[in-house]
């Protein structure tokens, strides 16, 4: 009778409709490639790595020595589910990044925290659910003429709406409609993601390690590229990587890898769009030394 299989020292977390991953699929070959590196870089140091689904009932969380955040992009579909596992494994194994981070880090109040902190972010006004208010009133408020508004749990551009004042009574019904479910946010449009772009800077232990512009499609503004956006390497200058470091030390606490999502505007000032900490694409296979860096870094928490 052969022995039984030992546990992993680490477990990548993702979803379980990308267990299995599929080869003919362009998007699902990426994610491999991009989790390989990290799981190649961990096991060329002497670590045993298996994928997991974070929902999966019989994953046995305390039989393993942590598990690291990646594809785990469905936890907005099963917010209450997510949060209820989140806090039973953080009791077994170690979360990276912890679970007070994600906890913080899944709703996007903590851009006030951030500003709070002198972090200077997009100009964003937040609707709680339930809140009697309309996307007009907030506009006129603010003297907004363009806006996006979204929810404050989300992820892919999910509910997430570019809107004209003069046109923002064709939205007022869907925005209720948000509101009435879950909070939401405002945020001012910056001309600059179609003009130039978004930003994201990788952070990995503090450090940045390395940058991408991403751009929308023609006549859209959502950079994803589930909405068609593309990818592009980008040369971070050094106020870029000083701006990116501020907003990873104004977290509660330091995070193992953050991306960090800014804006320049046309005046040249950074603006913070948002701070990645749950499971941010990391863009490894624009920079896989990246994936080294993270690697080297887990281990050294894991101790």
């Amino acid at each position: 009778m052969s022995a039984p299989a030992a546990a992993p020292d680490l477990v990548v977390l993702t979803e379980p409709r990308y267990l299995a991953l599929d080869e003919s699929d362009p998007y699902q070959r990426q994610i491999r490639l991009e989790e390989n590196l990290v799981i190649d870089a961990l096991a060329a140091r002497g670590l045993r790595v298996a994928r997991w689904a974070w929902s999966d009932p019989a994953a046995d969380w305390a039989a393993v020595g942590g598990a690291l955040f990646r594809s785990t992009w469905d936890y907005v579909e099963h917010f209450p589910a997510f949060m209820r596992w989140l806090d039973r494994a953080a009791t077994q194994t170690r979360l990276f990044n912890p679970a007070p981070l994600i906890r913080w880090n899944v709703d996007k109040h903590y851009l006030q925290a951030l500003a709070a902190a002198g972090v200077a972010g997009v100009p964003t006004h937040f609707v709680e659910r339930g809140e009697t208010t309309t996307l007009r009133a907030v506009m006129d408020t603010r003297g907004w003429e363009t806006a996006v508004f979204k929810p404050v749990v989300s992820a892919g551009a999910r509910l997430t709406y570019r809107v004209e004042r003069a046109g923002v009574d064709v939205h007022d019904a869907r925005f209720a409609a948000c509101v009435a479910a879950e909070a939401m946010m405002v945020q001012r449009f910056e001309p600059a993601i179609v003009q130039s772009g978004e930003l994201s800077l990788m952070v990995i232990d503090g450090r940045v390690t390395h940058a991408v512009r991403k751009c929308a499609r023609a006549g859209d503004f959502r950079v994803q590229d589930d909405h068609g956006g593309t990818v592009h390497p980008h040369r971070a200058s050094a106020d870029e990587c000083a701006f990116a470091r501020a907003a990873v030390a104004a977290c509660p606490s330091l995070p193992l890898y953050a991306r960090v999502d800014v804006v320049r505007r046309a005046d040249g000032t950074l603006q913070l769009m948002e701070l990645e900490l749950v499971e941010p694409e990391l863009f490894f296979r624009h920079h896989p030394p990246a994936a080294v860096a993270l690697a080297e870094a887990l281990i050294a928490r894991l101790g």
